[in-house]
């Protein structure tokens, strides 16, 4: 007898980089029907959308789109604005240049708009409060507002629905994160983590998201697929 089960559908924010492609790896198993969502933001890294693309055939997203929101008209990023360099890994305290205002905001805002319309209650992030490289919008407290604020702001929250914001990565090492998604069968060659790769996609090698990366490879012993452009 064919298994006629629903699968519950669930929007994962599928940036392209490896935190996201672990999430929607962990969501499939879990039985979520996966719509992905990656956002166009006018993000110097925009090999990342491609590599957003490439993930969702991958792990069998059943849908994949990208929303334009310009962002860099605001500037105040140097993932945002040309004028700013990226910093090398290391070469900031506090929290730094490469943080955009209020993105995960913004990003989780307009997911929650897609899961009204899809009647799901889930929806996946990768923020991670370890390895975070000290960005506000990813800690467990910020997760925890905002999922309070989406079942106050909607209609569906208001008529009984109630939205759960998943960050199953949030207390997870980099070397933890890429072990759980091996075991998934994620192929991490298909990500691009850096804040400047190449249109290509290949990586500096240099900037803290490149550094992370390398990291929790070498920490999870397992060979890091990364492409290069050259390496530090």
């Amino acid at each position: 007898m064919a298994n006629n089960v629903q699968q519950p559908p669930a929007v994962i924010l599928l940036s392209g980089g490896l935190d996201s492609a672990t999430v929607l790896a962990i969501a499939r198993s879990q039985g979520y029907e996966c719509h992905a969502i990656a956002f166009d933001y006018g993000q110097r890294h925009r090999a990342e959308l491609d590599a957003s693309l490439r993930q969702a055939k991958a792990l069998g997203a059943k849908t994949h789109r990208v929303v334009h929101v310009d962002m860099n008209q605001f500037g105040g990023s140097a993932l945002t604005d040309l004028s700013m360099d990226v910093p090398e890994a290391n070469s900031q305290s506090g929290i730094p240049s490469t943080y955009v205002p209020a993105r995960n905001t913004v990003m989780l805002s307009l997911a929650l708009a897609l899961a009204e319309t899809l009647n799901s209650h889930d929806l996946f992030i990768g923020v991670n409060a370890v390895d975070y490289s000290g960005y506000p919008d990813c800690r467990p407290e910020y997760v925890a507002a905002f999922e309070q604020m989406a079942n106050l702001a909607t209609k569906a929250g208001v008529e009984g629905t109630r939205f759960k914001i998943h960050a199953p990565l949030i207390e997870l090492s980099k070397a933890d994160i890429i072990r759980k998604g091996t075991e998934l069968g994620v192929d991490y060659s298909l990500t691009v983590s850096c804040y400047q790769a190449t249109p290509e996609g290949l990586a500096c090698g240099h900037c803290d998201s490149c550094a992370l990366r390398a990291a929790g490879f070498a920490a999870a012993g397992i060979p890091d697929p990364t492409h290069y452009a050259a390496r530090a």
